[in-house]
């Protein structure tokens, strides 16, 4: 949520943000609600400093044994009044605030301008996709032939876009969790956590799914329960409506969670194998720090990220997201796309974003600074650290063999037992 008063101010400049985020959002609509607020508000104090005043001078008539009862009718009407405000007041500003929970963060002056994905910027590459003496084959072919993928039982069980893991598919899945689990505790810091998977509206809304992406959510039709859509939702609400202390800062939290999206609006894309899914894996990193360290922080997150592609020998891109392309709450996000064979491109693998005050204004987290305790906004960051059924996909396809066998990366053999190769 953006910060009420900078709107106010900088109308122009919102204006122009929603112009490069090319959303539609009524401006005008929340600055009339706003010039309403103020004046009824002014109106409001105005009577109850009359009252005040009206009050003690009801009590010195009284002393001086006058006759207060006009005064005190006055007063009377005074307050019934002030409650009649005091109510369009508080409706008002329930208005207010569901607007703002609509519209989208600032963006970093560093962020491209652009429609949509294909004015994303391209940071860096990393690793040369391999070139194949043969037809590489889709990861759903080698999966289903290997007997490791099941996505006609997924459907069964579920419907399209379910899928059910087998045998070595589930070992390599449950080792990709352990394996990023374990370099993020150990090598870069975060602080292990397992989060439920069922969250409340206020969380929901504390991170910007709700109101705007409540149909991408699954709900639980009899209570105000939510499935998480990422592990980011109950990792950046963990000190939802908390004051913590400078000394504290940053926190680094990661967790491997089952994931859960409709993606409403997405059918028709990917609708072969694992790439989109309605439930899928992830490990997740978040931060919270201060404003002043946060863009040094998103490197270090993006770094981290990195680093578990890296040591499974997996060719990468970085891309800076344009305005057109970046998400809601993120003033700055770097995406990082793995290489797929199959479809000779690379595709995303983990998003790493910088969402500065919008996400800590909305659940109320804030900091108490060294120096005097003045009370400021954390800043909150977020990342796939990465996302593991994806990664499984871009191992099976780039460490694929003619014979259609897989094989393990190195740094992955530890957490299999051993196993180097995938094979019938």
């Amino acid at each position: 949520m953006l910060d009420p008063k900078w709107i106010r101010e900088n109308p122009d400049d919102v204006r122009e943000l929603l112009k490069k985020r090319s959303h539609s959002f009524d401006l005008d609509a929340l600055l009339d609600l706003e010039a309403r607020r103020r004046a009824i508000l002014g109106l409001a104090e105005d009577l109850k400093a009359s009252r005040n005043e009206g009050s003690r001078k009801v009590g010195d008539i009284k002393r001086s044994g006058g006759d207060a009862s006009a005064l005190m009718e006055e007063m009377r009407l005074a307050g019934e009044r002030i409650k009649e405000l005091d109510a369009q007041l508080a409706e008002i500003e329930e208005d207010v605030r569901s607007k703002l929970l609509m519209m989208p963060n600032r963006l970093d002056a560093s962020v491209p301008e652009g429609r949509d994905e294909s004015d994303n910027l391209e940071i860096k590459k990393w690793g040369a996709p391999k070139e194949f003496p043969f037809e590489p084959k889709p990861h759903w072919e080698l999966g289903e032939a290997l007997d490791i993928m099941d996505f006609k039982r997924g459907a069964r069980l579920s419907e399209s876009r379910f899928t059910v893991l087998k045998g070595h598919g589930a070992r390599v899945e449950r080792a990709l969790i352990n394996f990023m689990l374990d370099l993020h505790t150990t090598r870069h810091g975060y602080r292990e956590i397992m989060p439920p998977l069922l969250v409340n509206s206020a969380t929901m809304q504390g991170t910007g799914q709700l109101p705007k992406f409540a149909d991408d959510q699954y709900k639980c039709a009899n209570d105000d329960l939510w499935l998480i859509p990422t592990a980011e939702v109950p990792l950046t609400n963990l000190h939802y409506g908390e004051i913590l202390n400078e000394s504290d800062l940053p926190l680094l939290y990661t967790a491997y969670t089952s994931c859960f999206r409709r993606e409403a609006g997405s059918y028709g894309r990917d609708m072969k194998g694992m790439l989109r899914q309605h439930q899928f894996d992830k490990v997740e990193l978040v931060k919270l720090c201060t404003p002043e360290t946060s863009y040094a922080e998103l490197d270090l997150l993006l770094g981290a990220a990195e680093r578990v592609l890296r040591l499974l020998e997996l060719p990468y891109r970085v891309v800076l997201l344009s305005t057109g392309d970046i998400g809601n709450a993120s003033c700055k996000t770097y995406d990082i796309e793995v290489w797929l064979p199959s479809q000779n491109c690379y595709r995303e693998i983990s998003s790493c974003s910088n969402c500065e005050d919008f996400q800590a204004r909305r659940m109320g987290t804030r900091y108490r600074s060294k120096d005097g305790g003045r009370i400021r906004f954390v800043h909150t960051l977020n990342g796939s650290g990465i996302a593991v059924g994806r990664c499984l996909i871009a191992i099976m396809e780039n460490c694929q063999r003619e014979d259609g066998s897989i094989v393990i990366p190195e740094a992955l053999r530890p957490y299999v037992g051993g196993l180097d190769r995938i094979a019938v």
